[in-house]
């Protein structure tokens, strides 16, 4: 049972009607979501998660593969399912197979050394409440991440954390079809 009421952009707040009707826009179902619907009870709560969106989409250089990665492995150190199945989504439509975003959800790498090395990184600090290793640390810096990427790394987890600390919280239903991309988390 959710703690939260969800509202419709009809009945929310004032100040939440407006984020609402821009988050259905980028909504991967084409409809107002129920974390949304959710967020919108409290207005800070949906600005805050509209504005680290917004940061993130605005002044990100990583690609569009390499932040959904890191979003899955965040979402699946904090255990939120629905944040698993919504970031499996994007996942997928940014490129990553079905088993590669599996693979990602179970804790281990792409077979990308680089790329893993920057993974290692966010799923470390997600484990461990926002703490990295100098390894961790180091072995990405050695594979050519920039500091500039590591700094900008944070942002997807602090995203994925805000998302799925306020889910598991709210106790927010899943609105999202079962399918091929809905998880199973470790």
């Amino acid at each position: 049972m959710t703690r939260i009421p969800t509202h419709t952009v009809e009945d929310a707040p004032a100040a939440a009607r407006p984020l609402l009707a821009e988050m259905i826009q980028f909504s991967p179902t084409g409809q107002l979501l129920n974390m949304h619907a959710q967020m919108a009870h409290a207005p800070a709560v949906l600005e805050a998660y509209v504005s680290i969106r917004k940061a993130t989409a605005r002044h990100g250089t990583l690609d569009q593969q390499v932040r959904t990665a890191l979003m899955l492995v965040a979402a699946a150190a904090d255990g939120s399912r629905y944040a698993a199945t919504i970031i499996s989504l994007l996942a997928l439509r940014s490129g990553w197979r079905q088993d590669q975003v599996e693979a990602l959800l179970a804790g281990q790498g792409t077979g990308e050394e680089k790329m893993d090395a920057l993974i290692g990184v966010i799923s470390e600090a997600a484990r461990n409440h926002g703490s990295v290793g100098d390894a961790a640390w180091d072995n990405a810096a050695g594979h050519g991440w920039t500091d500039e990427q590591l700094a900008e790394a944070f942002g997807y987890l602090g995203l994925t954390v805000f998302t799925s600390y306020f889910l598991n919280y709210a106790a927010t239903e899943l609105d999202v079809p079962a399918g091929p991309a809905t998880p199973v988390l470790r």
